[in-house]
């Protein structure tokens, strides 16, 4: 099954004068050693429904995840998998078109696992992907919604706002090993370090938040229900000196 979106706009990232670069090309051989570049979020998504009722959209993630993750070109691969390429983004005149594969499983007690596998039949494409991502659900009373839940109910013209909600909550991490034409390994490496991590920071700010407002919508639509408010999602960077303080 192959779902793919056509207006996937390539997006740009330049942080620093590449004049003195200009002539280099692009050609040149990848250095052995990648760079890693790291990057965690932890977010949460409010659902008006049930656990149940969530729990069961959720599992049926091949009805809505091609769907929901539009505008990225999407293909299934087995039951639970998905090829994803992201967009084309770059630095310093080096640009990539990130793909990778991922693993929904199976929740078990209410936690969803996502991970990243080798891309199947996929050469070497000069990065590796690391990523994960774990979600749970559970049911909280209506009163603990963000603001906006009566609200909505009212401009939907239905009077019976739930008594229980469902929230989402979810961490993810990543790590992307690149290897560099040799001409970047000029640049000092702070520069490349600090940069790679920003741009990865750049891409999940932009996809996470789109991908979480098309989930809920295709839920509540689905459901008959009004959609949610923006501040009933959230997504928020994990500061490395949190990360260190927790260890």
């Amino acid at each position: 099954m192959q779902c793919q979106w056509p207006n996937n706009h390539p997006s740009q990232v330049s942080e620093v004068s590449l004049s003195n670069l200009e002539e280099q090309e692009l050609t040149q051989p990848l250095e052995a050693n990648p760079v890693h570049f790291k990057t965690q979020f932890v977010g949460y998504m409010e659902m008006y429904s049930d656990a149940d009722t969530v729990a069961n959209y959720l599992n049926a993630h091949q009805r809505w995840f091609c769907r929901c993750a539009a505008p990225m070109k999407t293909e299934a691969i087995g039951d639970n998998g998905y090829i994803l390429t992201v967009g084309r983004f770059g630095s310093f005149g080096y640009d990539v078109e990130p793909k990778l594969a991922v693993v929904l499983e199976p929740s078990l007690n209410g936690v969803y696992d996502m991970h990243s596998i080798p891309i199947p039949d996929e050469p070497y494409l000069g990065y590796e992907v690391d990523y994960h991502a774990s979600m749970s659900i559970k049911e909280i009373p209506s009163r603990l919604a963000s603001p906006g839940l009566e609200k909505a109910f009212k401009k939907q013209k239905q009077a019976q706002v739930p008594e229980i909600i469902t929230k989402v909550e979810w961490n993810l991490a990543m790590d992307v090993a690149v290897k560099f034409p040799k001409f970047i390994h000029k640049l000092p490496f702070s520069v490349i370090q600090k940069t790679g991590d920003r741009l990865l920071t750049q891409i999940v700010r932009q996809i996470s938040p789109r991908l979480t407002y098309k989930v809920q919508e295709d839920f509540h639509k689905g459901q008959d229900l009004p959609v949610p408010t923006k501040n009933s999602r959230h997504l928020d960077k994990v500061d490395e000196s949190s990360l260190e303080q927790a260890a």
